[in-house]
């Protein structure tokens, strides 16, 4: 009798298979990364959205108390935007006491506010609520929003004049 002799090794099913899992198994790991990345990319531009509503609600709190209602965007010493409450983009109505400016950078709408306690002239408010929001497409069609804010008090205000 003839004993079959058996090969030790692998059948070319068996690496065909081997070869299929495989591709299966770097298909998924791609698809992970894809998805990674955009979830990095959303997380980077949300954390540049709110650096920038920061940076701008703390220039408004170091600025005296006269430039409240003008910003110096560029840094070279000169007024780029001054706050109106005049109904005219961004501001959305005349004469509400919200004095409102808005840019945009780098796909981030960055728009900040300043709301008197009492109407009248710079010098004559007690406290202004200063806030600043950035909004960014994170999809088709989907925004997202982020807002920052503070009180600040006029430092030479004494009461009621």
């Amino acid at each position: 009798m003839h004993q079959a002799q058996r090969q030790a090794g692998f059948s070319l099913i068996e690496v065909m298979m081997a070869m299929i899992v495989l591709a299966f198994g770097i298909l998924g790991v791609m698809s992970a990364f894809r998805w990674s990345d955009h979830g990095l990319r959303q997380s980077t531009t949300g954390t540049r959205a709110l650096a920038l509503a920061e940076s701008r609600l703390e220039a408004k709190r170091a600025a005296p108390w006269d430039a409240l209602l003008t910003d110096d965007l560029d840094g070279d010493g000169r007024a780029d935007v001054a706050m109106q409450d005049d109904g005219r983009p961004p501001d959305a109505q005349a004469g509400d006491g919200l004095y409102t400016a808005a840019i945009e950078q780098d796909g981030i709408v960055l728009r900040w506010t300043v709301q008197p306690d009492r109407p009248g002239v710079v010098q004559t408010w007690g406290s202004a609520v200063i806030t600043a929001g950035a909004r960014y497409q994170v999809g088709q069609g989907q925004w997202r929003d982020v807002a920052v804010g503070t009180l600040r008090a006029n430092p030479r205000y004494l009461g009621v004049r």
